[in-house]
């Protein structure tokens, strides 16, 4: 991490210290708490949406579109910007995007000008997550480095959570949805004036221990792609399909819960809006918003423990193909049956555990040391030219059929098609020597 020896520790807040280390660890993961609660906090409001707008599904799903092709340009271009830039003026951008893309949202009085806003969050928000990474990378290779991904992905996840648990609850309470966006907008701010913060702390520590950026994160060399295996491309064929079967679902989940159980936007609590907040969180299982985020909170509570157990017991390729086959029923059951849905959300929410636990950490198995980065970099655009497809389509299912029975056929064809992948990535891996299933 340093080019020379670092000095002797002055104080218990030297740069060297773990103390200063974990106070740079705070603030850069609240780097990404905005954007994951801004995301999420459309699908999270949608019912309130289509009431007060008049906003057709398929126009809800194309607020995700726009976010995601933003997102596709972005993959491109973000590594490239790190590199030039250097993680502190890199990051000051994105997060700054961020903020001005929430902010013309929470502010449209047009839906040209919210699409327009949700293209900027979406060219922020995606370089971002590289970012914050590349910094995690610069602060605590050689140290902690697992433990800080996981912490910031957990913070990141809490916004989701929140989104989801209480958008409808601000709409409601403050009078309207659009203090909903404007919430998701503070948040943003926050994450904004967390990085000032973060530039602030890099800056001491760079001087005082010569840090070096981390080159490469996320960034795409296209020279390296003609290297890849048949394993790597099956499990980016996965990854498209997976994560299409997801996110372009909880797009409007909230939406499909109300729609189609009558389950209640908001709990029925009494107290002060705090209070109302944190009892949200406790009737999770019966309000629309709280069904939608089961499979956040299990990755939340799950995937530290998931990832552990995939590090010693290998098996990556076969845990895939368990995943891809729970989410089938899943969404079959959703769509062709009453059973009430938070059932088969939680088993969702195991597929969601399994495959990213099991997917990610198998690319640099797969891949030269070198290439990590552009195969992370090829892996996030192909998965995010499905989510600018599918929020759109399922969308536009549910208002051309007038329910959502179709998209969850939909999702379940595209487990069915993500298993394929999953077993052909079992042959593939196999005639290339076996590396995925193999464990400590």
């Amino acid at each position: 991490m340093a080019n020379s020896p670092a000095p002797a520790p002055q104080g218990a807040f030297h740069p060297s210290t773990r103390l200063y280390r974990f106070t740079v660890l705070f603030f850069v993961a609240l780097l990404t708490f905005g954007s994951y609660f801004a995301y999420d906090i459309i699908g999270a409001i949608a019912p309130t949406l289509v009431e007060e707008l008049g906003a057709a599904r398929g126009t809800i799903g194309t607020i995700y579109t726009a976010y995601s092709v933003a997102a596709i340009l972005s993959v491109l271009i973000g590594g490239v910007l790190i590199d030039y830039l250097g993680t502190r003026m890199a990051s000051m951008i994105f997060s700054t995007l961020v903020f001005i893309g929430a902010a013309l949202v929470a502010f449209a009085d047009s839906l040209p000008v919210l699409f327009a806003g949700r293209f900027i969050f979406g060219g922020g928000s995606e370089p971002l997550v590289v970012a914050q990474s590349a910094i995690l990378a610069r602060w605590f290779k050689g140290k902690e480095l697992a433990l800080s991904f996981g912490i910031a992905l957990t913070v990141s996840r809490l916004g989701t959570l929140f989104s989801f648990n209480t958008g409808e609850l601000i709409a409601k309470h403050f009078g309207g949805y659009r203090y909903a966006l404007i919430a998701a907008m503070i948040f943003c701010a926050v994450s904004l004036a967390a990085n000032v913060v973060y530039v602030l702390l890099d800056r001491r520590g760079e001087r005082m221990l010569r840090l070096k950026d981390e080159e490469g994160e996320g960034k795409i060399v296209f020279k390296d792609v003609k290297e890849f295996r048949p394993s790597f491309w099956h499990i980016a064929m996965l990854c498209l399909l997976f994560y299409s079967a997801i996110f372009p679902f909880t797009a409007l989940s909230t939406d499909f819960f109300v729609d189609k159980w009558n389950i209640a936007r908001t709990a029925d609590i009494g107290g002060g809006f705090f209070a109302q907040v944190f009892g949200s969180f406790l009737h999770m299982f019966s309000t629309a918003g709280g069904i939608s985020s089961i499979i956040i909170f299990a990755s939340m509570v799950c995937a530290p423990f998931a990832g552990h157990f995939v590090d010693r017991i290998g098996k990556r390729a076969s845990l895939m193909i368990i995943g891809s086959i729970l989410m089938i029923p899943c969404y079959l059951m959703m769509g062709l049956t009453e059973v009430y849905p938070a059932y088969p959300m939680m088993a969702l929410g195991a597929a969601f555990v399994l495959v990213p636990a099991a997917m990610w950490p198998s690319v640099p198995l797969i891949v030269r040391k070198e290439a990590v980065g552009t195969a992370f970099g090829i892996i996030t655009f192909i998965q995010n030219i499905g989510l600018a497809l599918f929020p759109a389509l399922n969308g536009w299912l549910r208002d051309t059929t007038h329910s959502y029975t179709a998209s969850m056929i939909m999702f379940s064809s595209l487990g069915v098609f993500a298993l394929v992948f999953a077993l052909l990535l079992k042959r593939s891996d196999a005639r290339e020597g076996g590396m995925l299933e193999r464990g400590r």
